[in-house]
């Protein structure tokens, strides 16, 4: 069964297709595309496989992202699929997905050192042909929150102590929970989120993403920025990207001198609350890590009672040798810059 490998698409003709597919994900869509292209050091790729009659049946969206635009480059860059790969449910989809990973390995060899997809649906069926395409499967965990029900039972779900915690700062009333809405406003937001990733030793996107951001999504209700501020001060913040029936949480943080007012805690209900009463039907927590690791990040997501699944990722190391010595180069770096990291209270790295 032939298909034609296409890297440019009618946009239209890209967005129902990601609409219509039921595991369709914000990151499949041309305006996430858009986001990464007006990203620094983000390079945004297309791929799709269009059957006989030049309709879509098998869909990629690869983002190269790189440490350093130089001759390192190529030892500096790595592909992500942030909504993993899509094809239709059956034997044609499939067929197409083969062919389109096939076709994409002969130019991804010559650009990053390896591709990510990361599975934000279970995805099982399509492992033989990805493992089978050279994508090794590893577990990585996330939290799903389920928001089709009345919002006191999703409060109830919520653990007894973060929940009674939740009560007593709604009624105190230290801490107000708002959307930026105000370009203005955005860089105050960043450095709010910037301070978290400082204090956790993580590298944070740069700031040219949530402009982007802003600037395409945030108009078309794709994304909403959120800012927790205790008499006028920024002390916690997010970014949420709504889409279909589910919330996305993609970047949040809170800063540590003022967690004893439960900032954090209170902006996660405050999106779970909106989210519910905006017909949401899950939020998706944005990743949790690998099991039998220890991540603070994942206890404090387990505080909210979502149901714990494990749709993993895929890779595919496409230089092995540069790859490993792009990981030592990487870990003497982190030594000399980064000392060993303190306990942040919550990062939400999945756009790095």
């Amino acid at each position: 069964m032939y298909m034609q490998i296409v890297r440019r698409l009618d946009e239209d003709g890209w967005k129902a297709f990601v609409d219509h597919h039921p595991r369709g994900n914000i990151f499949h869509t041309p305006e996430m595309h858009q986001v990464f292209a007006k990203t620094r050091k983000h390079r945004p790729e297309v791929w799709a496989a269009l059957n006989d009659r030049a309709e879509i049946a098998a869909l990629m969206t690869p983002v190269q992202v790189t440490l350093m635009n130089s001759v390192l480059r190529r030892l500096t860059t790595r592909s992500v699929v942030y909504g993993g790969a899509l094809c239709h449910d059956a034997p044609e989809g499939r067929a197409a997905l083969r062919q389109l990973l096939e076709a994409y390995a002969e130019h991804a060899q010559r650009e990053s050192l390896f591709t990510e997809l990361r599975n934000l649906r279970d995805v099982s069926e399509l492992q033989p042909i990805l493992t089978g395409a050279g994508y090794a499967y590893e577990e990585h965990l996330n939290y799903l929150i389920d928001l089709n029900r009345p919002l006191a039972a999703v409060l109830q779900s919520i653990g007894p102590r973060t929940r009674k915690k939740i009560r007593k700062g709604l009624r105190d009333g230290r801490v107000r929970v708002r959307e930026v809405s105000d370009r203005a406003d955005l860089a105050h937001w960043h450095t709010t989120l910037q301070k978290t990733y400082e204090s956790a030793h993580v590298p944070l996107a740069d700031p040219s993403l949530f402009e982007a951001a802003f600037e395409v999504l945030y108009p078309k209700g794709m994304a909403v920025f959120l800012l927790a501020e205790i008499a006028g001060i920024a002390v916690a913040c997010s970014v949420e990207l709504p889409y279909k029936d589910t919330i996305y949480g993609w970047y949040g943080g809170c800063d540590r001198a003022y967690s004893e007012c439960l900032p954090n805690e209170l902006l996660i209900w405050h999106i779970l609350e909106w989210g519910a009463s905006h017909g949401y039907r899950v939020y998706d927590f944005g990743g949790a890590g690998k099991p039998g690791e220890t991540y603070g990040v994942r206890d404090f997501k387990a505080k909210f009672g979502g149901e714990l699944v494990c749709y993993g990722r895929n890779i595919c190391k496409h230089t092995p040798g540069l790859l490993r010595l792009s990981q030592w180069g990487y870990s003497v770096y982190r030594k000399l810059v980064w000392p060993p990291a303190r306990p942040t209270v919550r990062t939400q790295p999945q756009g790095n």
